[in-house]
């Protein structure tokens, strides 16, 4: 029977590695999360180092289908704090696993991170745009704590209506950019273009964006992001980044971004991104209601 991971906390110091800009990396801490939800697998089915394969003897991988970050205070984060992040990891029905990680500064939380992945491997190899789901054995959990049993059942709830609805923006994109992921530094160890690939291509549309239509200033800093995903990409393929603003409270900016193969014009994510850009934000949201 494998069981949930207790709560395992790192603790860091941040150097340039792990900062940017606006404070802490969302991409590094979307890298580290990612790894401690690939331990904590591994760690809930009794193994030492991640290694799975399915009922037919295929090596698997887990694949991100959906992500979400709240409470974002990434800012706050400066050179040479000492930070934590708090992680548990359960599995969810047979080949996905949960996990939600607090990242805390100064007794103060800058942000949760929640994750739902799913094995897979590819139907064909060495393409991308064939991964499945793989078949493996069904397992039962066990919560040490049952508010993240819980937890853990709205976010599978929250996937499953994600994909139940059409990957589309609602009106046409205010901005769109073509972008061709680089093998050293998109994809993964397993050749797959990794997940927090898809946060960097939407900062990058959002920045060039923003430098169209604003004076440059500084970036907005995270509040919430939601990454939802349906797909992968081929080495050489390329995507496009079609980005919408929404109408959003007063100093917030908000855009959903849809993600797509430039190969066969499939939808591989979408994204919702909610930041706090105080400088220019009212300027663009006033825009919007016009």
């Amino acid at each position: 029977m494998t069981v949930a991971t207790l709560a395992q906390t790192g603790r860091y110091t941040a150097g340039m590695p792990q900062l940017n800009t606006n404070g802490l990396s969302e991409n590094w801490l979307l890298k580290e999360c990612g790894d401690r939800h690939w331990r904590g697998i591994a760690q809930a089915n009794g193994q030492t180092q991640p290694e799975f394969r399915d009922a037919q003897g295929h090596k698997v991988y887990a694949a991100f289908t959906l992500v979400r970050i709240t409470a974002g205070r990434l800012e706050q984060i400066a050179e040479n704090d000492a930070f934590t992040i708090t992680s548990q990891c359960l599995p969810v029905g047979r080949a996905q696993h949960y996990s939600r990680h607090l990242l805390q500064a100064q007794g103060q939380t800058a942000a949760r991170v929640e994750m739902l992945s799913a094995f897979v491997r590819r139907a064909q190899p060495g393409s991308n745009r064939g991964v499945v789901r793989a078949a493996m054995a069904d397992t039962s959990a066990q919560a040490p704590d049952p508010a993240l049993w819980t937890a853990a059942e709205a976010f599978v709830r929250r996937g499953k209506e994600h994909r139940a609805t059409e990957p589309t923006l609602a009106n046409a994109p205010a901005h769109i950019l073509d972008f061709t992921p680089c093998p050293n530094n998109d994809f993964n160890g397993a050749d797959l273009l990794y997940f927090s690939a898809f946060q960097a291509m939407v900062d990058r549309a959002e920045w060039a964006w923003m430098l169209h239509t604003q004076p440059p200033g500084r970036p907005a800093a995270l509040r919430e992001r939601e990454m939802v995903f349906f797909g992968n990409l081929d080495l050489g393929d390329s995507v496009q980044i079609q980005l919408q603003p929404q109408v959003a409270d007063e100093g917030l900016l908000c855009h959903s971004s849809v993600l797509q193969r430039q190969s066969d014009g499939v939808c591989i994510a979408r994204v919702v991104t909610r930041k706090l850009a105080p400088v220019y934000a009212n300027e663009m949201q006033a825009a919007l209601r016009v």
